[in-house]
């Protein structure tokens, strides 16, 4: 059995509230995901954002998606989609399109050479998730996602 939050973090205090335990610790838990995640994408040169803006533009299809909905997408927003893309582009994982008929509309789409990433990250990703939950039975993470998506509705 994992530690306490308390324990982990050392905190000698009680928590100000069952809430605020709460609300610590999926933050934590959500930390420790993500770290885990950019140590699994490291090698491969991307983030975890990067990983989820080249999911989000394979799910699109070829006719891509506006900035907008790409940032409105992320599972984590980040103030600049703009320079992420950039970065994502100079990588050669993304292509923007100027519209023909609106030169303010750019499209983007994922490149082949991001989705022969995304490919080669498939397994390893889905390994990822399998390690990092496995000790979950179904009916368990059911109910976690049910509480995850819960709790979401209050903010």
């Amino acid at each position: 059995m994992s530690p306490r939050l308390q324990d982990e973090l050392k905190q000698t205090r009680p928590w100000a509230s069952l809430y605020e335990e709460a609300a610590l610790n999926i933050a934590r838990t959500a930390a420790v995901l993500e770290h885990t995640l950019a140590q699994t994408l490291k090698p491969h040169g991307i983030t975890p954002t990067q990983y989820n803006v080249l999911r989000i533009l394979r799910g699109a299809g070829g006719d891509g998606l506006c900035r907008n909905e790409v940032g409105e997408r992320l599972i984590r927003p980040v103030p600049d989609v703009t320079r992420l893309l950039d970065r994502m582009e100079e990588q050669g994982l993304i292509d923007r399109r100027r519209s023909d008929t609106d030169r303010r509309f750019v499209t983007t789409c994922i490149t082949p050479q991001g989705v022969a990433l995304l490919e080669q990250l498939d397994g390893p990703i889905l390994r990822f998730h399998q390690s990092c939950l496995a000790h979950l039975a179904e009916d368990q993470l059911a109910v976690l996602i049910e509480i995850l998506e819960t709790a979401r509705d209050g903010c």
